[in-house]
């Protein structure tokens, strides 16, 4: 049998476990919302007693709170800031709409450790939550955890990843290969330029991720319940913003208007809009790493990426492209979390946004499974595929799309013409355009040299 304490709050008593940290507020919610088994993720809660250390500095400082009950405050917010006492937070993602549960939780889990170490009661509410009010505590951990999460993980994540695939294209530079449209062939390109626009891809993203945070760092911290600031010092906000920049290296700042960081999530929109193009883009790569990799036989095959893994349970021998796979899938899921993030972002009433714990959940895991796949696919994928030199020169010899490159001299219906002959005979175009036209093999083998028809496509 658990050992239970009994613990109370404004609506009356109830049992807590007495291993728990927490005390009602948070057993009420795991009472309330048994409904996923998804809790908050770390780094939110992290970024929740980050917000209550530099609270309770701010509120030392401006003489609102005992310096004692203070220090054991950032103290004890030390330890849940290091990892420590993970398990002690385990109310569900889908609870109350602001996320005052959360901010209840971590309040008593920081009130008992504080209790503890100071030696005298230290209060959830009026001590560890002075000043505050889940209703911008909680939309302030989210632009701060964003933010954390974007310049710690995705932002170096997708620059490996541009300087990987980058890297890559430079060593190829001396491939050419078919070019392909509508999945058919088409006029040849080398594969540096094909890499190169995935790279531009990326490195595009890195922009967009850079042009949105400026939003990221306006907080709501000093709007407390609606947005007038009430019960907070009128200091409390820049000091706060100022404590927080210098603990992240982060230019954050009181946002210009509460009211709009409380009602609204648009910076968390905005940002997500950003990552599902970054994963629409990851999306593209993957794919085409895919093709160029089926086979190895009955496919395209012009690349061979690392064998990471046995790939069917019955089929010896048979390696499947699975990173690209695993990138795929990543994508996807990004791209199903800002739908949800675009939801609960026009979920605001008033003064509040009423869908704030699954914005958190989704902002977060988008931000940490593309940071995580990014480097996965530079590293596992690109930096290691080998050319399949022989293949993609037999296609690119008896490629009668290159024939495009006669148009100016024979015109377009004589082009076409030679093309459908080569096709059918299944002969190179060079041997075929020998005899059905006036221009001579050494002529035809200047207009047709693959690599030269891939002059072009790159303005610097």
């Amino acid at each position: 049998m658990t050992d239970y304490r009994i613990e109370k709050d404004s609506m009356g008593e109830l049992q807590v476990p007495c291993s728990a940290l927490y005390a009602a507020q948070t057993q009420r919610a795991i009472d309330n919302f048994p409904i996923s088994g998804l809790v908050m993720p770390a780094s939110f809660i992290k970024t929740v007693a980050l917000i209550k250390k530099a609270a309770a500095s701010v509120n030392i400082g401006l003489g609102e709170l005992d310096a004692d009950k203070g220090q054991a405050i950032i103290a004890a917010a030390g330890q849940v800031i290091a990892g420590e006492h993970a398990e002690q937070f385990p109310i569900d993602v889908f609870q109350t709409g602001s996320g005052t549960s959360t901010n209840m939780n971590v309040n008593e889990v920081l009130a008992s450790l504080a209790s503890q170490i100071a030696g005298k009661p230290v209060s959830a509410n009026d001590d560890v939550n002075m000043g505050q009010s889940s209703n911008d505590v909680i939309p302030t951990a989210i632009h701060v955890s964003a933010a954390i999460e974007c310049h710690s993980k995705l932002l170096p994540a997708l620059a490996h990843l541009a300087e990987t695939i980058e890297q890559k294209a430079a060593s190829l530079d001396h491939v050419t290969k078919t070019g392909r449209t509508h999945l058919m062939d088409a006029m040849p390109v080398r594969m540096s330029q094909e890499l190169g626009g995935w790279a531009l891809q990326i490195r595009n993203g890195i922009d967009r991720i850079n042009a949105s945070l400026p939003r990221v760092y306006q907080l709501a911290q000093g709007g407390t319940a609606v947005g007038t600031g009430i019960n907070a010092h009128p200091d409390f906000a820049k000091l706060f913003a100022d404590n927080l920049s210098a603990e992240t290296g982060l230019p954050f700042a009181p946002n210009r208007s509460f009211f709009e960081s409380l009602s609204s999530q648009d910076a968390m929109v905005e940002l997500s809009g950003q990552l599902k193009v970054i994963a629409v883009s990851l999306m593209k790569i993957a794919n085409d790493l895919r093709w160029m990799n089926s086979g190895p036989l009955a496919g395209l095959g012009e690349i061979e990426l690392p064998a990471l893994q046995p790939g069917s349970s019955i089929m010896p021998g048979k390696v499947n492209p699975v990173i690209p796979e695993a990138t795929a899938m990543v994508a996807a899921q990004v791209i199903g979390n800002d739908a949800t993030i675009t939801i609960a972002g026009q979920s605001g009433s008033f003064q509040l946004n009423v869908m704030l714990p699954v914005i958190a959940y989704n902002i977060l895991q988008s931000l940490e499974i593309l940071s995580n796949v990014s480097v996965a696919l530079a590293d596992k994928a690109i930096a290691g595929f080998g050319v399949r030199q022989d293949n993609l020169q037999n296609a690119l010899a008896k490629n009668p799309i290159l024939v495009t490159a006669l148009n100016p001299i024979i015109g377009y219906t004589k082009a076409a013409e030679v093309a459908k002959a080569a096709y059918k005979q299944g002969r190179p175009i060079i041997e075929v355009a020998a005899e059905m036209t006036d221009l001579s093999l050494e002529e035809l083998t200047k207009l047709l040299e693959p690599a030269h028809l891939t002059q072009g496509g790159i303005n610097e």
